[in-house]
């Protein structure tokens, strides 16, 4: 049985969030809808233009008002992007800025899976995983850190990276490698933005339930991952989007360069 999903407690009061991938169920919505309720102002993007005006809808409609809310008021903004995209990246940055007038906190969740042996997986295969997964999460981080920088310092990016960036799992070469080099990007980048105050983390979760997960993968597959995991069952995408927040907020002041694991998984 989940746990209850907990009060927002103020973490991120007054900051201003963008979160990529954050139409639809999965975690990048929790993460968005999370920002919210601890009192963040958010521009969710993602390349589904449906979706995308559907959750920012929601959002609205349920943390609408209050906080530092741009220039109508509201506190949720949607701006379409394709992570693949370098200009549109810069463009979701600067909207974020013309919405809001900076930018406190990029979470980079934009990611592309997919399940096949080595010996099938083509070359357009591998170079769209790690284009979307990790040359997303670079064009995302360096965009938000030099806009970061331009503020005079400050701020945190927060990446999703997966607990197969250290483990081995059938038919998922392509993916282990983008979320592996996720870490590594996420611990190298931290490093050359210390000295501006900013902090660059990730968190490495091992087993989150959506519904569009349930739709690309078996229920046997589904059901072996969650055996493994010390509970019984995956994470709902809140558990996974408390500790973002977590990273995002003042709390973790001097964490940076670091991979958490959300997980209750055993060897």
């Amino acid at each position: 049985m989940s746990p209850r999903q907990p009060a927002g407690h103020g973490l991120l009061d007054g900051k201003i969030v963008a979160v990529t991938a954050a139409a639809g169920t999965g975690i990048g919505s929790a993460a968005a809808r999370r920002c919210l309720a601890e009192g963040g102002s958010v521009v969710v993007s993602d390349v589904h233009e449906r979706r995308l005006t559907e959750t920012a809808a929601a959002l609205a409609a349920e943390y609408g008002e209050g906080g530092e809310g741009g220039k109508d008021g509201g506190r949720v903004h949607a701006v379409r992007c394709d992570v693949t995209d370098e200009e549109q990246v810069r463009a979701l940055i600067d909207a974020t800025v013309a919405r809001f007038g900076r930018l406190d906190v990029m979470i980079n969740n934009a990611g592309l899976g997919g399940t096949r042996s080595v010996l099938d997986m083509a070359d357009e295969e591998w170079g769209r995983v790690l284009d979307i997964t990790l040359g997303g999460a670079f064009r995302c981080t360096r965009a938000a850190l030099r806009q970061m920088v331009a503020q005079g310092g400050g701020g945190a990016v927060v990446n999703n990276a997966s607990v197969i960036g250290w483990r081995a799992q059938r038919g998922q070469a392509h993916y282990a490698a983008a979320k592996a080099g996720v870490m590594a990007l996420t611990r190298c980048a931290a490093l050359d933005v210390a000295e501006h105050g900013i902090r660059v983390n990730a968190v490495a979760p091992s087993l989150a339930m959506h519904p569009f997960l349930a739709r690309v993968t078996s229920e046997e597959l589904l059901r072996e991952l969650a055996g493994r995991e010390a509970f019984g069952r995956a994470a709902e995408p809140w558990e996974v989007a408390t500790v973002m927040v977590f990273l995002a907020s003042d709390y973790a002041s001097y964490l940076t360069g670091e991979v958490v694991s959300v997980s209750s998984q055993h060897p």
